[in-house]
């Protein structure tokens, strides 16, 4: 692995990889940090030290906040053709308010979107980090934050924060790595064709990791199996060096990985698999506990090869957590990571915020907020989980799942049936007509239309010692009843 590179980015080379000219400034003026919000710039003198790329969106322009913030001293902008250079009268525009060297630099390029994504992969290849890309329709935020804490057991990690993974969270996730990461672990995330296509092209990943093919996004597609022929992208511009980590137990990976050019590691509880869980005790949102044996041997991490097995407990909810760990273990012990750093790791994890966070309340129940984001497949592996765990009464709180297309009817009535398997003793349904279905099955139902309603309703719903799962699409917003409930904590 190459040693880390910190790189200074300055003017001069932000022109050069953005392919633009630099209007004005001095080429040696260093930025700290890069924004393309001008809500989120740092106030007073910070700002004197970040370079602003004026984007173009949906119901915004960034190029009209650009003047303003030159005259309050912004070190440089990145901006396109459009601009007017002799509105912003950059000469005076210096941090003791006189004509100077100190003056804002001006970057001028064609398209701001394409200089940001050629910046980031400058970048990239300039700090020598490798370069870990995951995606797959669930787990990719758990997988990537399990795959960097391990890791970390050896290796400064980088790892893009939140979900910062499509064409412009991914670029400016990327330019961190000029603070000297020595491997960066990404999201890559679509809900159309050709997007990983695209991330690929800026992250230039070293190894990619597809976690596994659900029905999120499925009325963009139509299909599973055009989810996984858009998420098999993440196989396309690879060498013999590369390196890919898939799910073994996913026939729709395991259909399409054949012909991928580099070393291939798989993980899952497939007889096959190089990263093998058995003896799996599943206790529901209390955690899984498994036997991993282990076939990875790399050459060149200047160690023998990593322990045959090892004992892990997962304390996140769920087989689907199981999974994630594999993932994340495989890619660890691929660096060289051991079974003791590996056990003492995972035992550490924490659920990501909303992610099957588990919060003691007040009154002895206990609440899963799950409620960041849903799919039917992600609903159903909750629902499972749910119905592992011990508890006096099982309450499922299930807001609507959106961009389900024609087959959002259906999909939401499968998930009402595995409710009804869960045992679950409260159903509280949140939504539109859809969401009829996910309380088709229960015989003690509640059904709300939207989650502020929800909310208002849910302490004469819920009693001493339940078990209560939150889960359901963004667009839902059952995090609304999940911070109500978490008030009684």
């Amino acid at each position: 692995m190459s040693a880390p590179v910190v790189l200074a980015l300055t003017a001069g080379f932000v022109a050069e990889a953005a392919n633009g000219r630099l209007m004005s400034g001095d080429p040696s003026r260093v930025f700290a940090t890069v924004s393309t919000d001008s809500r989120a710039l740092p106030a007073g003198e910070a700002k004197h030290d970040t370079l602003f790329i004026a984007l173009h969106g949906p119901t915004f322009n960034g190029h009209a906040f650009v003047p303003e913030l030159v005259r309050a001293g912004i070190a440089g902008v990145l901006i396109g053709t459009e601009l007017d250079l002799q509105t912003l009268d950059v000469g005076r525009r210096t941090r003791d308010g006189a004509d100077g060297a100190d003056a804002a630099a001006v970057i001028v390029v064609s398209d701001t979107l394409d200089a940001l994504q050629r910046l980031a992969r400058a970048v990239r290849r300039a700090s020598g980090a490798r370069v870990i890309a995951i995606t797959g329709s669930a787990g990719k935020t758990t997988t990537k934050e399990m795959t960097a804490e391990l890791l970390g057991a050896r290796f400064n990690v980088f790892r893009n924060a939140g979900n910062l993974n499509n064409h412009i969270g991914l670029p400016l996730s990327l330019l961190e790595l000029r603070r000297g990461a020595e491997i960066a672990v990404v999201e890559l995330g679509m809900n159309h064709a050709g997007e990983i296509h695209e991330l690929v092209a800026i992250a230039e990943p070293d190894v990619r990791l597809w976690t596994n093919v659900g029905d999120a996004h499925i009325g963009h597609f139509g299909s599973r199996e055009a989810i996984a022929d858009a998420k098999a992208e993440i196989l396309g511009q690879a060498s013999a060096a590369t390196v890919l980590v898939a799910n073994a137990d996913d026939p729709l990976i395991a259909s399409r990985i054949g012909r991928f050019p580099g070393r291939t590691i798989t993980f899952g509880t497939s007889a096959g698999a190089s990263v093998r869980a058995t003896e799996i005790v599943d206790r529901g949102f209390d955690g899984t506990s498994a036997t991993v044996t282990l076939d990875v041997a790399r050459p060149d991490v200047g160690r023998p090869d990593v322990e045959r097995s090892v004992s892990i407990t997962v304390p996140l909810p769920g087989l689907a957590n199981l999974m994630n760990a594999l993932a994340a273990i495989a890619v660890a012990a691929d660096h060289g990571i051991g079974a003791a750093e590996i056990t003492a790791r995972l035992a550490g994890v924490r659920p990501v915020a909303r992610r099957g966070e588990v919060v003691a309340l007040a009154n002895g129940a206990r609440l899963i907020d799950d409620s960041y984001n849903a799919s039917p497949a992600a609903m159903k592996l909750a629902l499972a989980a749910l119905k592992a765990t011990p508890a006096k009464r099982r309450v499922a709180v299930l807001g609507e799942m959106r961009e389900l297309g024609a087959l959002s009817r259906q999909l939401h009535a499968e998930c009402g049936v595995a409710a009804a398997q869960a045992g679950v003793d409260l159903l509280i349904a949140i939504g539109g007509p859809d969401a009829d279905g996910l309380a088709a099955g229960s015989a003690n139902a509640v059904r709300f239309a939207d989650s502020a309603a929800a909310a208002d309703a849910i302490d004469g719903l819920i009693r001493e010692g339940d078990l209560i799962l939150v889960k359901g699409s963004r667009g839902t917003r059952t995090d609304i009843v999940a911070d109500r409930l978490k008030g009684r904590a």
